[in-house]
């Protein structure tokens, strides 16, 4: 599930909050889509980001996706967890790859830490967010890492690639 195309000025404000750490980008698409997002998401539900690798969040001192997670839910009463959810190793960037390449990446680039939950604390429904979805590599290797809680997991990104034609 994803609200927004990758194009245009959404592209533009998921840019300049990705790239040039503008908050602003993020907030402005949040704020419009705030009724959606509060139809998608309950409270009780648990957000979880897609990690990204140490050695970039250092280097940009911002994880987006727990960002975005960490929004959505002061518009929605959902609850986030940035921990639960790991990054193993340190992959090459997702967008510098092909498609063929973005699923080699990520296997085995996700796992769960069952230490720090318990399964039946989960009230609501189990999302996985990212700020984009290009391929669905990384929303389906993020949510795989979640299969030993024994339920459903749902993808959310607040856009899209949209193909090039």
């Amino acid at each position: 599930m994803s609200l927004y195309a990758y194009s245009g000025p959404v592209r533009d404000a998921l840019l300049s909050w990705k790239l040039g750490n503008q908050e602003a980008g993020l907030a402005w698409l949040a704020q419009a889509a705030a009724p959606r997002l509060r139809e998608l998401f309950q409270p009780g539900d648990l957000l979880l980001p897609v990690p990204m690798p140490l050695s970039r969040m250092r280097k940009s001192a911002m994880h987006h996706a727990a960002e975005l997670c960490r929004c959505i839910a002061a518009t929605t009463g959902a609850d986030w967890d940035w921990r639960l959810l790991r990054r193993q190793g340190d992959q090459p960037r997702q967008s510098v790859l092909s498609g063929r390449e973005r699923q080699r990446n990520l296997r085995g680039a996700f796992a769960l830490d069952q230490r720090l939950i318990d399964p039946s604390a989960i009230k609501g429904r189990l999302w996985v967010v990212d700020d984009i979805h290009t391929t669905g590599a990384t929303l389906r290797f993020a949510a795989r890492a979640l299969k030993p809680l024994g339920r459903d997991v749902h993808a959310f990104a607040m856009a899209r690639a949209v193909e090039r034609g």
